[in-house]
């Protein structure tokens, strides 16, 4: 697996599991998104070749691995349990919607809940989300691997209260500053590698409150890139946020993690 990162000061990088390497050091590519093409067209340099040594991944401090992320969809019941526990059956067709670039946030957040006159019911839930890496338009579910750069570990956040009042309140339920904390990495795997075994783990205080596995998806990433194709033209940068398993409401001073076994895992502080 290699994976492309930032450093907290926003230099670009380029890793494996034994450590990291300037990304400019191994490529012609000077920004994470620059690379998002090589990515998805699976031509990404191997840190060996880089003219740098590498510095191992706890010698370095990551800040969110996009500093300008494109579209960001959410994906909302798209593991059957999950609708279940919200008493809602599973959509037939994908159920998206946007979040604001202004929204996301970096690894250890913090997540900044909103007063608690406006919302005193904050969930947080874990997600594995996709990331698109070339220009893309009506694409086939078998070929999503073409325009993939790689997926990530996300935490999606949700004014609940506020969006149990109306369902129309989606949007701004999901939009508050922070309300998505991006990973400190996009893992970027050979093609056609199988997602399905990959356990999602929403987790608060080091209590897991909901896992499931990727095989559980009523609509696989590889279906949402298409079927998301079909309606807009998907740009590198875009990020989609495949769904949870389940979520963890959230008080100030607890700390929240999204774990996605094989792709890394984001955790987040939570402050009012």
């Amino acid at each position: 697996m290699r994976y492309l990162a930032r450093t907290a000061d926003g230099e670009a990088l380029l890793g494996d599991d034994d450590g990291f390497v300037p990304l400019a050091a191994a490529s012609e590519h000077a920004s994470v998104r620059d690379a998002l093409p090589a990515a998805a067209a699976g031509t990404l340099p191997a840190p060996d070749s880089a003219t740098a040594d590498r510095i191992p991944r706890e010698k370095r401090s990551l800040g969110a691995f996009l500093d300008e992320p494109g579209k960001l969809f959410g994906i909302g019941l798209n593991y059957v349990e999950h609708a279940g526990d919200l008493s809602e059956e599973a959509p037939e067709e994908p159920a998206s919607f946007f979040k604001p670039a202004t929204a996301a946030t970096g690894p250890g957040g913090p997540i900044r809940l909103p007063p608690a006159s406006i919302s005193e019911r904050v969930t947080a839930e874990a997600e594995l989300a996709v990331v698109i890496g070339r220009t893309c338009r009506n694409v086939d579910a078998a070929d999503a691997d073409d325009v993939i750069a790689g997926y990530a570990p996300v935490i999606d956040v949700t004014a609940e209260d506020v969006l149990q009042r109306n369902p129309r309140f989606l949007t701004r339920s999901k939009s508050f500053d922070t309300f998505l904390v991006l990973g400190p990495h996009l893992a970027v795997p050979e093609a056609g590698t199988d997602l399905s075994d990959a356990t999602v783990r929403t987790i608060v205080d080091g209590e897991t409150v909901a896992e499931n596995v990727v095989g559980n998806m009523t609509f696989p990433p590889r279906e949402l890139v298409a079927f998301h194709s079909d309606v807009m033209t998907l740009e590198p940068g875009d990020v989609i946020s495949t769904g949870t398993p389940g979520a963890g409401v959230i008080e100030p001073g607890d700390h929240v993690r999204a774990e996605v076994e094989g792709f890394g895992s984001v955790g987040a502080d939570v402050v009012r």
